[in-house]
């Protein structure tokens, strides 16, 4: 099923489904106690939001062998944990703000779990019970400013700095699933999912080990090599076979006093 979060017209932000190309609305949360409509509203009559609101965002470094080694860094012996705040959320076709404070920002492209159920100390075993499904996520990032910093939550931060949809798809198999990245049309990134240094289920033992996993909480699962700097007017596109695209513009954000 995908679970998605819509608008229509001036009504209020609401949880949805989505069937082809027609949504349903859904009463109640996926999150909780649900039930679904008929999905007789044809897609492009509304907005897709981000699919859910996350207390947390929760995000893992260097994941990817060849990630790590492009940027001259060394594999993490145990998962590189880092937070992005809530602010840093920016629906499925809205506009990644390039901040005056940075000279170079790049995409990255990743796998997001949602997490479905209240959990502390999870085994990888008992992971895919907590799980609600997986959407897709660009951990943009300011580079000079992380380098600069020497940790992330600026370069990380920034608001539009965490774009993530379309929706939630709760019946892939992840284990070895394609990611890409394309600006303006060209590839930069294409990794395989199976190439994670630590899997699904070790991230969500690890992370829920170190603090409560709460439901509509984000896991992204870190990304391939092949991460590059955004322009003003690119347009980015970062897709998961199984799951769909994300799309999203780029523009030069002027400082607001």
């Amino acid at each position: 099923m995908r679970f998605i979060r819509y608008q229509r017209g001036g009504e209020a932000p609401r949880f949805g489904w989505a069937f082809e190309d027609h949504v349903g609305p859904i009463e109640g949360s996926p999150l909780g106690d649900y039930r679904r409509l008929e999905a007789d509203i044809p897609i492009e009559t509304v907005k897709l939001l981000a699919p859910v609101q996350p207390g947390k965002i929760l995000a893992v470094g260097r994941n990817y062998v060849e990630h790590a080694r492009e940027h001259g860094a060394e594999v993490p012996e145990l998962p590189l944990i880092f937070l992005k705040p809530p602010s840093s959320l920016l629906d499925p076709g809205g506009t990644i703000e390039l901040p005056p404070q940075s000279k170079q920002v790049e995409h990255e492209a990743e796998l997001a779990v949602v997490i479905g159920r209240r959990g502390r100390w999870i085994s990888a075993e008992d992971s895919a019970a907590y799980i609600l499904g997986y959407t897709i996520a660009n951990d943009v990032t300011a580079r000079d400013l992380q380098r600069k910093d020497g940790q992330w939550t600026r370069a990380k931060g920034f608001d539009t700095f965490c774009p993530l949809g379309p929706w939630i798809e709760t019946e892939v198999d992840i284990a070895d699933v394609l990611i890409t990245c394309r600006v303006n049309g060209e590839m930069r990134q294409m990794a395989s999912s199976r190439e994670m240094v630590f899997s699904v289920p070790q991230l969500i033992a690890f992370a829920s080990s170190v603090m409560t996993l709460e439901p509509g909480d984000i896991l992204l699962t870190g990304t391939p090599a092949g991460v590059g700097p955004l322009a003003d007017g690119d347009r980015v596109e970062v897709e998961i076979e199984g799951i769909g695209i994300l799309v999203n513009g780029v523009r030069s954000a002027l400082p607001r006093f």
